[in-house]
């Protein structure tokens, strides 16, 4: 089975002898693995399962000629950048609650467009996902996260009227994508705190899952499989994720929530992505406590299909070299006995 076939098998909830699995890397770990391995297309080299694609905006990662440098992004939050991470916002555009005098971007841009073709059909084996925005993170960019949180008791209509603008930018994104064909979207949505959502559930469904459910219902319009990354604990909505059709939740983070617990009550209805301890085992263990994780995680959370191996988010600099080499060998020699 090529990659592509592998995820959709995992998505039918069929159990297959291989895993689906997928690496994201932060640029010391990718240059790390390029420099060991003597390539500069970690994507081919590594046959990972999943293949992003997106709109030109901010870079995740800074180029290295900018770092130490602000960078601006096209909704006008003003970045740090940094040779290890992604940065970290330095200045809100929304200083008071409410968006007089605020424009937003033009999601039609052509410069967003520019590179899209470009990158659109690469690796045609991958399981192709078209990145189209966030919602609630891209909203707390721009206002400030406390702000925001309180806004949501303060100024309630102010919330709503952001989210609705985020939303029409994002689903005007998905429909630009969709001209690519892609398998399915990523929508990057942090929620959760390590311990617990950010919000209460109330203000959440209040909030965020009625525009949220409005992109899913976009997304199945165009026969695209739907993913959502959000980091932290987000286990008191993920009945709520199934209800509007979430397809694939990335990453499950073992150090936020039982994992095993998850796969058991919902795995039926919901493909799981991740799984791996980027907290504990992948920073702090060796590499034989590294392919252990691995195997466990593959068969008790692959039983029934509907799981990808990953690690529970972006491999950072503090994962030594050998336990990423063991992450990648354990994961591509998996097979079910």
């Amino acid at each position: 089975m090529t990659a592509r076939e592998l995820v959709y098998a995992a998505l039918r909830h069929e159990e297959t002898a291989r895993l689906p699995y997928n690496f994201m890397f932060s640029p010391p770990a990718e240059a790390a693995l390029c420099n060991h391995l003597g390539t500069d297309d970690l994507q081919a080299a590594l046959d990972i399962n999943l293949y992003l694609f997106g709109c030109w905006g901010k870079p995740l990662y800074a180029p290295p000629e900018r770092y130490g440098e602000s960078i601006t992004d096209e909704f006008g939050v003003v970045w740090s950048t940094s040779d290890i991470d992604r940065g970290y916002p330095v200045r809100h555009p929304l200083t008071e609650p409410n968006l007089s005098g605020y424009q937003f971007p033009d999601p039609w841009a052509p410069q967003r467009w520019a590179r899209v073709p470009e990158f659109a059909y690469r690796h045609p084996h991958q399981f192709h996902l078209a990145v189209i925005g966030d919602l609630w993170e891209r909203a707390h960019l721009m206002r400030g996260l406390a702000e925001l949180l309180l806004d949501l008791y303060t100024a309630p209509a102010f919330v709503r009227d952001l989210l609705d603008h985020i939303c029409e930018y994002n689903l005007a994104t998905l429909e630009g994508m969709a001209r690519f064909q892609p398998d399915g979207v990523f929508i990057s949505d942090d929620y959760g705190f390590q311990n617990a959502l950010m919000m209460s559930p109330g203000d959440w469904r209040q909030f965020i899952k009625p525009r949220l459910a409005r992109l899913l219902a976009a997304a199945s319009k165009h026969d695209l499989v739907t993913m959502l990354h959000s980091c932290g604990n987000v286990s008191a909505i993920v009945p709520d994720l199934i209800e509007i059709g979430l397809d694939i939740l990335h990453p499950l983070q073992p150090e936020a929530m039982d994992v095993f617990d998850l796969k058991r009550e919902y795995g039926r209805d919901i493909t799981f992505c991740g799984g791996i301890s980027t907290q504990r085992t992948l920073p702090y263990g060796a590499p034989a406590d590294v392919r252990a994780e691995v195997n466990t995680k593959a068969a008790e959370l692959g039983k029934g299909g509907g799981f990808i191996l990953e690690p529970g988010i972006t491999l950072q600099a503090d994962v030594p070299l050998d336990n990423l080499l063991a992450l990648i060998e354990a994961a591509r020699a998996y097979r079910r006995g």
